[in-house]
């Protein structure tokens, strides 16, 4: 696995949804912050969107341009003022923020990915085939629609990386020695790392790794490590019935007590407990509170 695959595959539960709208005329609908990320295309037509408590000006949306709150940011469509007939694409994903990758904790409230020719286009090309399979409900659909959502949020989360002029991920993905050390410890959490290793891996010395690696990710190679580790466990322990030995084995600890100890430092509940609850457990590695109101339906007229 890369490092954009295990970060929205890290919080990503449930299924996506989606639905294709028309509306016309003069129009206002509001979403309320909800657990999830959605997303808006405008196939047709313009609208404009504005954010929760945002006095600026709202954020325009013509034909083709693409618009996802990967934080279930609270925000109205409205008509653009023609009143003209616009045609959208709207969807939510489900997720779990106590395993938020700080990638994906890192994404602004709204990322606008505007059409422009020739930009982007394998986001076109899922647009596109999003499109028809919503209109058409073809043979098969049911296992298309969700897997093409899915292709779409990788598209968006590219393009956005692709155009990032701030933030620490989109530099350090750049960076070969430290996207070489995150795709081995991606690529196989369980191994016996050390620093020595992971410098040997990436090319470099321990130090250049350790100075390279650290400023701009947040956490020293092995405290990442660390807490990837711990991330994949409590994936682990909610999707499956596993045993804690085998959640173990596979996160890299020696036995299911140096899980546990691990496991509870950074989570404050044991993992018998985290795995009854059903629920994320508070602790170092949630991510900032999640909004509390449940996630809306899609927009309709």
């Amino acid at each position: 696995m890369d490092v954009v695959s295990d970060a929205i595959s890290a919080v990503r539960v449930g299924s996506p949804s989606s639905d294709r709208l028309r509306v016309s005329g003069e129009w206002r609908v509001r979403l309320p912050p909800y657990e999830g990320a959605g997303f808006h295309v405008v196939l047709g037509g313009s609208c404009r969107l504005l954010r929760d408590g945002d006095d600026g000006d709202p954020v325009t949306l013509g034909p083709g341009d693409v618009t996802l709150l990967p934080h279930g940011t609270g925000h109205a469509l409205t008509s653009a003022g023609d009143g003209g007939e616009v045609e959208l694409l709207c969807g939510k994903y489900r997720l779990d923020r106590s395993r938020t990758h700080p990638l994906m904790a890192e994404l602004p409230q709204v990322v606008h990915l505007p059409h422009r020719v020739g930009e982007h286009p394998e986001l076109r090309s899922a647009v596109d085939l999003l499109a028809r399979e919503l209109e058409e409900q073809r043979p098969g659909g049911c296992l298309a629609l969700p897997s093409l959502l899915d292709l779409l949020l990788v598209y968006m989360v590219r393009a956005w990386m692709g155009r990032a002029r701030t933030g620490a991920w989109p530099v350090v993905l750049n960076d070969p020695v430290t996207t070489a050390a995150l795709r081995a410890l991606h690529s196989d959490p369980a191994a016996p790392w050390t620093a020595e290793r992971l410098a040997a891996e990436a090319g470099v010395s321990r130090a250049t790794l350790a100075r390279r690696f650290t400023a701009p990710v947040g956490r020293s190679p092995m405290a990442y490590l660390t807490w990837w580790r711990l991330t994949l466990a409590a994936a682990r322990l909610r999707e499956s019935d596993a045993p804690l030995a085998t959640v173990a084995r596979e996160t890299g600890y020696g036995s299911p007590y140096a899980l546990s100890h691990a496991f509870s430092r950074e989570f404050g509940v044991t993992p018998g407990r985290y795995r009854d609850r059903g629920t994320p457990a508070p602790g170092r590695t949630s991510a900032p509170p999640a909004h509390a109101a449940p996630a809306p339906g899609v927009p309709g007229p």
